[in-house]
């Protein structure tokens, strides 16, 4: 059984938290992010920490308090710090350009892709094959990257197609005669 929940919540110094019955909501210099918690979840704060327990001792509950407990975690450090996910693109010709709200890409087809970026996500493009994805929500952050490399995954023959930075592609042999 993990104890992931017992853990506390270290709210660092700019970040301010408001909790009510049902929802915690977090403020910080990144954006603000709210999240609605459970009814088997209680969140209190003491001092300069977060804790995260659960109302009673079923399964469900405790396995509900260690859920949140990181989600919870994952929203102070995207308000604080942020996250960024980094992808590589692999092929001849194929390159990207971030345009205010969307990314521009060529990656084969007889036609470029504009990729519209939501709210609370922006894009960089550091060179021609790389994209850095940032922003203060985590699951907004991946997702985002996820439907990006969804346009053109990497193929298992040449490795060509969109990547994660830190993703190996194992190659395959190509057919013999």
């Amino acid at each position: 059984m993990s104890r992931i929940a017992n853990a506390p919540i270290e709210i660092p110094k700019g970040v301010e938290t408001t909790l009510s019955d049902s929802m915690i909501s977090v403020k910080g210099s990144k954006g603000n992010l709210q999240l609605d918690l459970h009814d088997l979840v209680g969140v209190a704060q003491d001092g300069d920490a977060l804790k995260v327990s659960a109302k009673d001792e079923s399964r469900q509950a405790g396995a509900l308090a260690g859920t949140f407990r990181s989600l919870i975690n994952n929203m102070v450090v995207g308000v604080s710090e942020g996250f960024q996910r980094r992808l590589e693109l692999h092929g001849v010709g194929y390159r990207a350009k971030a345009q205010g709200k969307t990314i521009n890409l060529t990656v084969g087809y007889s036609h470029p892709i504009d990729y519209a970026l939501p709210e609370g996500v922006t894009a960089e493009t550091p060179s021609q094959t790389e994209i850095v994805i940032s922003g203060s929500d985590k699951q907004l952050v991946g997702q985002v990257a996820a439907e990006i490399r969804d346009l053109r995954p990497p193929e298992p023959y040449k490795g060509k197609g969109i990547r994660y930075a830190d993703e190996r592609v194992y190659r395959k042999e190509a057919k013999k005669k």
